[in-house]
């Protein structure tokens, strides 16, 4: 009797370490590792959400892979400069591009002559959505949105509102409200969000879409005025501030939401793709990621790199569709 409980027990623990190493291999992180330094790209200024990322990235990759993670940006023409870099770097795990609604998904159906193709990136994981937000300079004598339309019509083609660069998501966000309401003003383009904002706080602009995530510290310091999000619902970071499709019956269709996230150079390694796509996903579990987050104003957006292509090619046709209405069409400089 006691053989056969030592047998048993035996076998036990032969399947408690059978599990445990099962456990492990599963949990295991991907074998590949950068051999040097890691770039991450940023399409646009220092200051706004693409820029928030990658700086919240690097140092989270820095630690897990034990090579330096440098930061660069690289803004201009709407995003496309920085996108452009990463398409001709070599693709071997260690140029990463941290890029947005604009030069993802907006730019392919904008612009004419556009210097790269959307196979020429491999989508990794998005990292965060959230709506952007319609601004005014405080001293603009409109609190409302019916206030600020009735403005707008009663001074026709006289103001200007800024955008991060054309074709991204401020822009079109900007174009399509004016359409739907019948207004005009002229769009100033700056080199990213971060300028943008210190255009529209300087009174330089007398509004702005911009993405919630970076503009809420600016909203609460009453040092640019709030109307509403462009997102179908209240944002839960300011649940007073309307969404626009609820002030009037002329935006009942207007929906914006930008997201961010990270992207290879077509040609990648899927080993090394797998080994960036586990480590977002680890930072955007982190409860202190979670937390920033929040205070942005975003929510986490992790998805596999099927996912997540299979989300930008939905992006793309739906932009396609919103530029192609509006007959937009630009070149690049």
């Amino acid at each position: 009797m006691i053989h056969f409980k030592r047998r048993a027990l035996l076998g036990a623990g032969t399947l408690a370490m059978g599990g445990l190493m099962m456990e492990r291999r599963a949990g295991a992180q991907p074998a590949w590792r950068p051999s040097q330094t890691v770039r991450i790209v940023i399409p646009a200024a220092a200051g706004g959400t693409t820029d928030i990322m990658g700086r919240l990235l690097a140092p989270h990759l820095q630690q897990r892979w034990g090579q330096p993670a440098v930061v660069e940006n690289k803004s201009g023409a709407g995003g496309t400069l920085g996108a452009a870099e990463v398409m001709r770097a070599k693709p071997d795990g260690h140029t990463i591009l941290i890029s947005n609604i604009g030069p993802q998904a907006i730019a392919y159906s904008l612009f004419s002559n556009l210097p790269y193709k959307a196979e020429d990136f491999i989508p990794v994981s998005n990292m965060i959505r959230g709506p952007n937000v319609l601004m005014v300079h405080p001293s603009l004598p409109v609190k409302t949105v019916p206030e600020f339309i009735r403005h707008l019509k009663g001074n026709p083609g006289k103001l200007n509102y800024s955008t991060s660069g054309p074709g991204q998501s401020p822009h079109l966000a900007g174009v399509w409200f004016h359409q739907l309401t019948g207004t005009q003003a002229t769009a100033i383009h700056y080199r990213g969000a971060g300028p943008a904002m210190t255009a529209m706080m300087a009174g330089d602009v007398d509004f702005g879409f911009d993405n919630l995530t970076s503009s809420v510290g600016q909203i609460k310091d009453g040092r640019v005025r709030a109307l509403g999000v462009t997102s179908a619902d209240r944002s839960f970071q300011m649940p007073d501030l309307p969404a626009l499709r609820e002030t009037l019956p002329e935006l009942a269709e207007y929906d914006v939401n930008t997201w961010f996230g990270a992207f290879y150079p077509a040609g990648t390694p899927r080993a090394a793709v797998d080994a960036l796509n586990a480590e977002i996903k680890a930072l955007l579990e982190m409860p202190a990621t979670r937390q920033r987050f929040a205070e942005m104003g975003g929510v986490p957006a992790y998805g596999t790199p099927e996912e997540y292509a299979a989300f930008v090619r939905a992006e793309t046709a739906k932009w396609g569709g919103v530029v192609r209405k509006e007959g937009l069409k630009m070149d690049l400089g």
